[in-house]
């Protein structure tokens, strides 16, 4: 079971569990695509979103509905959310199966756009090889979503 307390964006680990539960803001969302999914050929939609809050930035897997239902300024509560790799060997932050993302305000949330901990190298631990570590970053910032100039 889940732990029902909150994390900033900067104290997460990857990990095959849905165990975050965080607040952050929406800064900007694109890159959508449709994938098929299953042996009936579902289709879905993902999107990409560049959140942040006051210690941290993330990239942010949105899926099917969830690609419409936020937009930049809002605030998002994820709820029982998962850091992990995605298909594309990027760490991103999801809602996934057992997830919720909820938007619960707009515009007023003090935030950073570094560290990006999606732009961070993770390796194992090797003091506890199920625990993944920081090796290296590989950009401070975004590079799907550079800094605005």
């Amino acid at each position: 079971m889940a732990s029902s307390s909150s994390i900033t964006l900067k104290d997460m680990i990857p990990a095959a569990e849905n165990n975050i539960n965080t607040r952050f803001i929406l800064l900007e969302k694109r890159n959508t695509s449709t994938r098929t999914m299953g042996s009936q050929g579902k289709q879905n939609r993902a999107c990409l979103a560049l959140v942040a809050d006051e210690t941290a930035a993330v990239h942010f897997q949105l899926w099917g509905e969830e690609c419409d239902a936020f937009e930049a300024g809002d605030i998002i509560r994820l709820t029982n959310g998962i850091f992990s790799y995605d298909r594309s060997k990027q760490v991103v932050l999801r809602a996934g199966k057992r997830g919720k993302a909820e938007k619960v305000g707009e515009f007023t949330l003090a935030f950073v756009e570094t560290p990006n901990m999606s732009e961070i190298l993770w390796g194992r631990d090797p003091n506890n090889p199920k625990r993944l570590v920081q090796e290296t970053v590989i950009s401070p910032y975004s590079r799907i979503f550079p800094p605005h100039q």
